[in-house]
């Protein structure tokens, strides 16, 4: 038996807590001149992206994308390269959900071969059923699931559209 859809966030909602993350990343970089948005493909990208419109809109900050590939599967068999230099500089890791907090930790792995400044990491969703030692900087909501459902984050194009507990 499938289980049945159920909606978290509608795009106003979402559009909500995007403007309240980069409100609160502002807040916690203000006396930054230039932070690095790291995006994990694809959900992590298509939210940075949202956050880096954002912040270019209310803050003087310089605001950088880029975006690291990680087989979510198996993250070892593919070696993560970023295509940037990210000695001294601050860095947001975003993802769309953080389920187990692996992809996070593998994600970290590549970013922390850097001497970076100032790391943090920024989520729209937090199921809050880790299984690695990963804490969430900056989230826009947290939700209380079991182990076996499934939050599903819907885009089209570079927009958020619906967040789905499944």
């Amino acid at each position: 038996m499938k289980k049945k859809r159920v909606l978290i966030l509608d795009k106003e909602r979402i559009s909500y807590k995007l403007r309240r993350m980069a409100y609160e990343l502002w807040e916690r970089n203000s006396d930054e001149r230039e932070i690095i948005l790291v995006g994990i493909e694809h959900g992590g990208m298509v939210l940075a992206e949202n956050l880096s419109a954002i912040l270019k809109e209310i803050s003087p900050l310089k605001v950088r994308t880029i975006s690291v590939k990680i087989n979510k599967k198996k993250p070892l068999n593919n070696v993560i390269g970023l295509d940037e230099n990210l000695t001294g500089c601050t860095v947001v890791l975003v993802d769309d959900v953080v389920n187990s907090g692996k992809t996070i930790l593998y994600s970290l792995n590549t970013i922390l071969s850097y001497d970076l400044k100032k790391l943090m990491v920024a989520v729209l969703v937090d199921r809050k059923h880790k299984s690695f030692p990963i804490a969430s900087d900056i989230v826009g909501h947290t939700v209380a699931t079991t182990l076996q459902d499934h939050i599903e984050v819907e885009t089209n194009g570079n927009e958020i559209e619906a967040v789905y507990l499944q």
